[in-house]
């Protein structure tokens, strides 16, 4: 386990720094060597950018949570539809 994670972190670091140098010049900073192109050039390309953050944010968090406790002990979930039907042959 802790060499898979050493390999994802690796990985992960070793991404850092693979834009172009022509590209380098054309992102603004703070944004600089994480891709190629020339990254947001206005203030609507960083509202664009900031909403699907903490869209993909909020999912990621979301989906973990409901990962964790899925909460399927209600006589209401869908599941118990599934499971009573099942029994009832």
């Amino acid at each position: 386990m802790k060499n898979k994670i050493t390999l994802i972190v690796a990985l992960l670091i070793g991404t850092i720094g693979m834009a172009c140098p022509v590209c380098k010049e054309k992102q603004p900073a703070g944004f600089e060597n994480i891709t190629h192109g020339q990254g947001p050039e206005g203030n609507i390309d960083y509202i664009i950018m900031w909403s699907a953050i903490v869209i993909v944010g909020y999912t990621l968090i979301m989906s973990i949570k409901f990962l964790v406790k899925p909460k399927e002990n209600q006589k209401d979930h869908i599941k118990n539809l599934v499971v009573e039907d099942q029994n009832s042959n």
